[in-house]
């Protein structure tokens, strides 16, 4: 009989998010308190050993889908970098109430912050849409501020989908395995406000990551935050790469389309960009 995997329990998860937010410091795309992360479980979690504090809050928009479940995210004003040492000064846990308007927030006493991170409502809102789609136990979403992949979109000849698709899936043959669907790149909009969380709901439909324009980066996974930071690499790789060869006045060829097409039907991937 096949041994089933036991499901990761909340120490698992606080590791998961803590390592997460150490790699997105090391690739430079998480200054001071950018950047936060969120993970969705669907299954029971004891959360009170660690976040034995609580009190009662109103989700910032309905989320029927998540009922029940429970939402580790991270706080406002914590730096990424410094939760591995300490997750719980920088977590905390909102179970999820039955109405699906409400939630319990749990938190430790050592929190260090006096709310959720300032994207909270669209971390809600991107898991209260996947769930409700898809029925998925679990889901990671990390947002951080890759300096090249935030620097081109300052540059409107990259400020479209196809354009910095076609710019940064083409300097290594594992892009296009990594990233298939590509990066959706949206307008800037303001940080925070109720036109970035529906247009990154979109967003998150086609790809699994995100570039708002001017501002960073958000990204999804099913399987962990450790897989959501790894698609940030390989989009920022791309991206620096490009500003490379930005810099060297465009001396590079890159993959061609037809080479970036083999890899694609070598390792059975379909992609719009191959």
């Amino acid at each position: 009989m096949p041994m089933t995997k036991p499901l990761p329990d909340l120490d698992d998860l606080l590791a998961d998010m803590g390592a997460g937010g150490s790699r997105i410091s090391d690739i430079d795309a998480g200054e001071a308190a950018a950047g936060n992360i969120s993970v969705c479980v669907g299954w029971e979690l004891d959360v009170s050993g660690r976040f034995p504090d609580t009190r009662d809050i109103e989700l910032p928009l309905p989320a029927p889908a998540l009922a029940g479940r429970t939402l580790l995210v991270t706080g406002s004003g914590r730096r990424l970098r410094q939760l591995a040492q300490d997750p719980s000064a920088g977590i905390g846990a909102v179970r999820v109430h039955q109405d699906g308007r409400s939630a319990t927030l749990h938190t430790s006493p050592r929190h260090r912050f006096a709310d959720l991170t300032s994207e909270f409502n669209s971390h809600l809102a991107i898991h209260q849409d996947q769930m409700a789609r898809r029925d998925i136990p679990f889901q990671a979403l990390v947002h951080a501020q890759p300096p090249h992949l935030t620097y081109l979109s300052h540059i409107p000849a990259y400020r479209t989908t196809p354009a910095l698709n076609s710019r940064i899936l083409r300097w290594e043959p594992e892009a296009v395995v990594s990233l298939p669907e590509g990066v959706v790149v949206l307008d800037f909009m303001v940080p925070g406000s109720a036109q970035l969380q529906v247009a990154t709901v979109e967003g998150l439909r086609e790809a699994q990551v995100v570039l708002w324009s001017k501002h960073g980066v958000m990204a999804r996974s099913d399987l962990s935050v450790a897989h959501a930071v790894d698609r940030i690499e390989y989009a920022e790789t791309g991206a620096r790469y490009e500003y490379m060869d930005l810099v060297a006045g465009h001396r590079a060829e890159g993959l061609t389309r037809d080479e970036v097409k083999r890899v694609a039907t070598t390792f059975d991937v379909t992609s719009p960009w191959a």
